[in-house]
C-alpha cells in the first residue's frame, strides 16, 4: 500500500512542478507500477476505461474533421454582424458561441479556434481583447459541465456512473446555464466600464462576410449531419443500448467513409497526449483500489457525516479548489471510486455526489490560469496580443466567477438535486 501511495503522490507533485509534461509523468508510473508487481498486467488492463478513451477519440475525430469546413470562423465573424454595432452584444455572442460550441465539443478545440478569431476582431474595432479572453475561458468551461461531453471529467463520471446525454442535460444543464448568465451580468456591471465594453463602433464599415468563411459546404453538410446523428445517438443510447464510446466511434468512422478523408491526416491532430494520460491514471488508481486506499478515502469521509447533501457540499467545495489548483483530469479519475464506495457504504440511490462532483471539478477549472486545459490554451494564444493574459490579471476575475458558480451551485445541490 505505501509503494503505490508514493507511486501516485510523487506523481502528483511532479505534474505540479510542470519539470516533464503530466503525460509523460503518468505513463512512467503507471508502467513502473506493473513492472513492480503492484498490479498485475490483466489487472491494469481492467482497470482502463475504455468508454471514456473511446468517446473522447471519436469526437476529437469528428471535430477535427469538421473544423476544415470553417465553421467556427464564420461563427465568430457572424456575431459581429448580429451586434449591430454594440461592443457588449459582440462580447456576449462570442462569448454565448463558446458556451454551446464547449457544449458539445472539446472545450480545448472550441477555444483554439474562437481565439484567435477574437483577437482579430478586436483589433478591427479597436478594443483591447482582454475580456473576449476571460468571457472565452470562462464560458467554455461553463458550457463544457452542461454535458456529458463537455469536459473530459463529464466523460469520466458518466461512463463511471452509467449516467446518460439526457441525465445530463435535465441535472447540469440548468444550473451550467444560470452561472453563466450570472457571469455575464457580473462583467456587464463591474467590469465593462474598463474595458469599454459599452462603446459602439460602425459594423457596417468593417464589411464583415462570414460566408467567405466557409471553406468547403459539401463538407459541412456532411460534418453537421453526422454530427447530429452523434448527438441524437447520445440521448437515446439507453434505448439503444450502446455505449456513449460505440456511438461516437462510429459517427466518426462513418464521417471518415462519406468524407473519404486521409485518417493519417486526421488522426494527427488527436490529442493523443490527453487519452494515454488517462490510460495511465486509471492504471495508477486501479493500484489503489486494489490495496484499500480508495475504501479507506471514503470511509473518512463518511465518518464526517452520512447526510447526503452535506456530503455533496464537501465534494462540491474540495473538488473546485483542488480543480482551481491542480488539473481536474487526474483528480476526477481519483475521485470516482471514492464517491462510488462512499454510495456503496451508505447505500446512496441518487446521483447528488456525482453531480456535486462534476459542478465542482468544471467549474472549478475556472479559478486559476492554469486550473484547466482551455485556460492555457488562451492564455498562450493571447501572448500574440497587446493585452496578454497572465496568472495574476486573470486571478481577480476568474476566482470570483468560480466563488460565484460555487455558491449557486451548492444552493441548487440543496434545493434540486
Amino acid at each position: 500500500m505505501t509503494l503505490t501511495i508514493s507511486f501516485i503522490l510523487i506523481a502528483y507533485i511532479l505534474i505540479a512542478l510542470e519539470k516533464w509534461h503530466r503525460t509523460t509523468i503518468v505513463f512512467f508510473f503507471a508502467t513502473l507500477t506493473v513492472v513492480t508487481g503492484l498490479i498485475t498486467p490483466d489487472e491494469a488492463w481492467t482497470a482502463i476505461d475504455y468508454n471514456t478513451i473511446g468517446l473522447l477519440l471519436g469526437m476529437m475525430i469528428i471535430v477535427n474533421i469538421m473544423k476544415q469546413t470553417g465553421i467556427f470562423r464564420y461563427l465568430a465573424l457572424y456575431s459581429v454582424k448580429l451586434s449591430r454595432g454594440s461592443v457588449f452584444k459582440l462580447f456576449f455572442t462570442i462569448a454565448a458561441i463558446t458556451w454551446l460550441a464547449s457544449a458539445f465539443l472539446d472545450n480545448v478545440t472550441t477555444v483554439m479556434l474562437i481565439t484567435p478569431i477574437s483577437i482579430f476582431i478586436a483589433e478591427m474595432i479597436g478594443i483591447s481583447p482582454f475580456p473576449f479572453f476571460i468571457g472565452e475561458i470562462i464560458a467554455s468551461n461553463m458550457g463544457g459541465t452542461a454535458t456529458l461531453i463537455g469536459d473530459p471529467p463529464n466523460v469520466m463520471i458518466g461512463s463511471a456512473a452509467h449516467l446518460s446525454f439526457f441525465d445530463f442535460l435535465t441535472h447540469l444543464t440548468p444550473i451550467a446555464l444560470l452561472v453563466y448568465l450570472v457571469f455575464i451580468l457580473y462583467f456587464k456591471i463591474f467590469v465593462g466600464p474598463q474595458y469599454n465594453l459599452h462603446k459602439k463602433f460602425n459594423a457596417q464599415s468593417l464589411n464583415i462576410q462570414p460566408e467567405k468563411a466557409i471553406k468547403d459546404y459539401k463538407l459541412l453538410k456532411k460534418s453537421l449531419f453526422v454530427f447530429l446523428l452523434v448527438i441524437i445517438g447520445f440521448m437515446l443510447h439507453h434505448v439503444l443500448n450502446f455505449e456513449p464510446s460505440i456511438i461516437a466511434l462510429t459517427g466518426a468512422a462513418f464521417l471518415l467513409i462519406i468524407t473519404k478523408h486521409d485518417p493519417e491526416e486526421v488522426l494527427k491532430d488527436v490529442e493523443w497526449a490527453t487519452l494515454i494520460f488517462l490510460t495511465g491514471f486509471f492504471i495508477l488508481v486501479g493500484s489503489l483500489e486494489k490495496y484499500g486506499v480508495i475504501h479507506l478515502i471514503a470511509t473518512l469521509i463518511v465518518s464526517i457525516t452520512n447526510n447526503v447533501k452535506f456530503l455533496a457540499l464537501i465534494v462540491l467545495i474540495v473538488s473546485a479548489i483542488i480543480s482551481a489548483l491542480l488539473d481536474n483530469i487526474p483528480f476526477v479519475a481519483a475521485m470516482i471510486p471514492v464517491i462510488a464506495s462512499i454510495n456503496q457504504t451508505l447505500g446512496i440511490t441518487s446521483n447528488t455526489l456525482w453531480w456535486a462532483l462534476a459542478l465542482g471539478s468544471c467549474l472549478g477549472g475556472n479559478g486559476t490560469l492554469v486550473g484547466a486545459s482551455a485556460n492555457i490554451v488562451v492564455a498562450g494564444i493571447s501572448s500574440r496580443s497587446s493585452t496578454p493574459l497572465t496568472f495574476k490579471n486573470y486571478l481577480k476575475h476568474g476566482a470570483l466567477a468560480t466563488l460565484i458558480s460555487i455558491l449557486l451551485s451548492g444552493i441548487y445541490i440543496i434545493l434540486f438535486l
